[in-house]
């Protein structure tokens, strides 16, 4: 469960264009990713990919990506060209969601998620938006959205799940897989499906 919900929660970030505050932003979101699948699961559950492409054109071009892949990489993308980068962060971005999307079909996402109000210190270059996500077995996980506010508007950079940060889990793994051959090689495997980013389930 908490793969998928890592999964679900670093792509259900899309940012909803009548949203101008990062909680408004997590909110609405929620609620158009839950409408979607309501809306067409029998059709969705016949054909998989039209989910993956329902997901990928309404949420993925409104991460943050570019900045979010330069922090997985962290010194190995020192000195990178934008090409290289946006070729990593579609590469990891497209991989969670093809091994999981299809996955969402299963739970229903209504009323699962409780967003709470800002709290702390809060500035438009990080802002932390507090969540909760009700378990399968009642249980509540903390799931934090850290946000910059960009020229798109507030974009996820960061999902941090029961304390568990997205982008320094994939960091490690990532710099660990780099150091044994190379960015390229790195890239090239994560594109083909050779090479899996792992998430503690």
């Amino acid at each position: 469960m908490r793969v998928l919900l890592l999964t679900f929660l670093l792509l259900a970030t899309g940012q909803s264009i009548a949203a101008t505050d990062p909680v408004s932003v997590i909110k609405e979101t929620t609620n158009e990713l839950a409408q979607l699948i309501d809306d067409r699961r029998d059709t969705y559950s016949e054909n998989p990919e039209a989910l993956k492409d329902e997901i990928k054109a309404i949420l993925l071009p409104t991460i943050d990506e570019i900045y979010s892949a330069r922090l997985v990489l962290g010194r190995h993308g020192r000195g990178k060209e934008r090409e290289q980068i946006e070729a990593f962060a579609n590469a990891l971005a497209n991989q969670l969601l093809n091994r999981y999307a299809t996955a969402l079909l299963d739970y229903d996402l209504n009323d699962r998620v409780e967003i709470l109000p800002l709290a702390g210190d809060n500035t438009e270059r990080q802002t932390r938006v507090r969540t909760r996500v009700r378990l399968e077995n009642g249980e509540r996980a903390p799931v934090d959205y850290v946000m910059r506010k960009t020229e798109q508007g507030w974009q996820v950079f960061d999902v941090i799940v029961e304390g568990i940060s997205y982008v320094a889990t994939f960091r490690s793994q990532i710099d660990r897989e780099i150091r044994q051959s190379s960015f390229e090689k790195m890239l090239e495997r994560l594109e083909s499906g050779q090479y899996q980013v792992e998430v503690d389930d």
